[in-house]
Order: structure tokens, then C-alpha cells, then sequence
């Protein structure tokens, strides 16, 4: 394990302390303004609920069987190595490593082994590739999107 992963896998667990002890509020209301605050975030499944986030985000969910897989740690470490421009794009990371314990997101897109799935702000599954992809490759699906273009055009209009 690369020290970098350890510290994502360590900032990752820590997320998941503080988002399950958050007093009063609802956990899925959490995680959307962690993300606004924070988009270099990585979130645990079952602290994220997909509605919240349409027209919002881009859940990109990582799923393995386990963290150990090869095939996690690798598309982990594609995503952090260039996770400014995920964030850009509105892309919110979310990985689910609990085959046993299905989340919700689990449960409704049902992935065998390894997958990263991409969402699109109007909550259409987008992209399904069982195997790593690297950011430049996830960057230019998410840049043919149509909301995307719009979003492009949008900026390049309020920078004049």
C-alpha cells in the first residue's frame, strides 16, 4: 500500500467517523456539504443517498469486493492523483467495499466484483466499466455529456 492510499484510506475512515456522529442532522445532508466545502472528499456508500445529489454532483461510485482488491487501490489512486479535475467537473467520489453489507447504491446498482459506475447530475447511470479508468479518460466522457457542454458554455460566457 502506497502512502498516499493509506492516507486517503485513513481520511476516508476518519469522514465516516464524523459524518455517523453528526448530531441532529441528517447524514446524507452531511456528505453534500462536506463535498461543497471539501470536493477532494472521498465518501463511504451508505453515507451518501444518490437523490440528494441530483442536479448537484456526479457520483463517480468505486465498487470492490474488498479494499485489498488491486483493482480498487489502483483506480483510487488515479482518482487522487488528479482529483482537481474531477472536482471541476462536479464529480463526488464514493466508494462501497461491503459486498456483505450492500448499501443502498449497492443494492440498486448491483456491480459484481470490481466497477466504477459514473452518474449523471440528472441521476442516469452514464458509464459502467469494470475495470480502472484513469481521470483523463472519465474527464473526456463526462466533457461529451450535454449538461456538461452547457455547463462550459456557461462559464465561458461569465468569464466575457
Amino acid at each position: 500500500m502506497t502512502a498516499k492510499f493509506a492516507l486517503v484510506a485513513s481520511a476516508f475512515l476518519a469522514l465516516a467517523s464524523v459524518a455517523n456522529a453528526a448530531d441532529g442532522a441528517s447524514t446524507d445532508m452531511d456528505s453534500v456539504s462536506l463535498w461543497q466545502a471539501d470536493r477532494s472528499i472521498i465518501f463511504a456508500a451508505e453515507d451518501v443517498a444518490l437523490d440528494d445529489l441530483r442536479w448537484i454532483a456526479r457520483p463517480l461510485i468505486v465498487f470492490a469486493d474488498t479494499e485489498a482488491d488491486p483493482s480498487f487501490k489502483e483506480q483510487i489512486e488515479f482518482l487522487t492523483d488528479r482529483i482537481d479535475e474531477l472536482a471541476e467537473r462536479d464529480v463526488m467520489i464514493i466508494v462501497d467495499t461491503s459486498r456483505d453489507d450492500p448499501s443502498d447504491i449497492r443494492r440498486k446498482l448491483r456491480p459484481r466484483g470490481f466497477q466504477i459506475t459514473l452518474i449523471g447530475k440528472d441521476g442516469g447511470v452514464k458509464l459502467r466499466k469494470p475495470f480502472p479508468w484513469d481521470v483523463r479518460e472519465l474527464s473526456r466522457a463526462i466533457d461529451k455529456m450535454p449538461m456538461r457542454q452547457q455547463e462550459i458554455r456557461d462559464r465561458r460566457a461569465e468569464e466575457g
